[in-house]
């Protein structure tokens, strides 16, 4: 039986892919600590861990009538993102799929009345944060890799059946494997006018003092382990606009237990401001006796009533045919 045997919650800001001497200009002569913590975390977990497959939660993907999980066999190029192509422009990157693990989420999909579906197609579009986590990460370590989009239409109970699936999924496929819910807490940027007055690192460039207060508050319950003090008090952090409705999180717990989840968080490097937004690394050991199951999800009457209506005519989508 496969497990996650580790997971995170890490940010991808392009600052990490900076020069040094760039990056200190950015931060009154200072380094950020998000780049060299993420070497930091390399060595101690990517370096050390006996895992088959890293799975990316990718908060800067959005899809929209489904989440899609890259089947690819391999991955390979260069990349430049379309956001800042100043600051990560032909980045190389290479590493192997893992098209078992991607049809296993697909095939499971329908029992949390989740809209998943694999894709293998080499054209589909890549985003920056795996890349700038692999770079960091993965290179060198011949890792299977695999991103997760974030169905953009979605609301947290369908983030939570997401995770749920991939868990599963990872059970069902005796993959051992590394979590990762990439994004930041709060997530408002300062407008163009201002912007270049908020890119050091000091918290005091957060959008909000209430948005730094809130980032705080659940950067504090996670190193203490409570999840589910996180999960019952969304509504709250929604007000600041977390990152993909803090998507990358939420299918991050669905796939392990949800409020059964008390794992506590290592925090690596400091709680940084990026541009307004709220930045951290916080990594979950696998306990002792590993992380919870994910739960069973109770049947959603419009995805039962949708999907039997795409089943009847045959639409694309619907996910495998029912077993008789």
């Amino acid at each position: 039986m496969g497990e996650v045997v580790g997971a995170g919650i890490l940010a991808h800001v392009p600052t990490i892919m900076l020069p040094e001497h760039e990056r200190r200009a950015l931060n009154h002569g200072e380094d950020f600590t998000i780049g060299p913590a993420l070497t930091q975390l390399r060595h101690e977990v990517f370096e050390t861990l006996d895992y088959d497959t890293v799975v990316v939660l990718d908060s800067h993907w959005f899809t929209t009538v489904e989440f899609v999980v890259t089947a690819q066999d391999r991955r390979s190029g260069l990349f430049t993102a379309e956001e800042l192509p100043r600051g990560m422009c032909r980045i190389p990157y290479d590493w192997r799929g893992d098209p078992e693990l991607a049809f296993a989420v697909e095939r499971v999909a329908p029992q949390h009345s989740a809209w998943i579906t694999a894709n293998d197609d080499h054209f589909l579009p890549m985003y920056y944060p795996p890349i700038n986590l692999w770079t960091f990460l993965g290179a060198g370590l011949d890792k299977r890799w695999v991103t997760v989009s974030v169905a953009q239409t979605g609301e947290a109970d369908d983030f939570l059946r997401a995770g749920r699936a991939i868990g599963q999924a990872i059970a069902e496929t005796d993959r051992k494997v590394l979590l990762i819910g990439s994004g930041a807490l709060s997530h408002t940027f300062w407008k163009l006018r201002y912007l270049r007055d908020h890119e050091a690192a000091g918290p005091e460039h957060i959008f909000t003092p209430e948005a730094y207060a809130a980032d705080l508050e659940r950067i504090a319950w996670f190193t203490q382990g409570d999840h589910r003090r996180v999960l019952d008090t969304m509504p709250d952090f929604m007000r600041f606009r977390p990152e993909a409705m803090f998507a990358h999180y939420l299918m991050l717990a669905g796939a392990l237990g949800e409020s059964d989840l008390t794992a506590p968080g290592r925090q690596y490097g400091e709680y940084e401001n990026s541009l307004g937004t709220g930045q951290v690394h916080l990594w979950f050991d696998r306990p002792e006796g590993g992380f919870p199951r994910p739960q069973a999800s109770a049947p959603e009457p419009n995805y039962d009533r949708q999907r039997a209506a795409m089943l009847a005519v045959g639409a694309p989508g619907a996910g495998p045919q029912p077993v008789s």
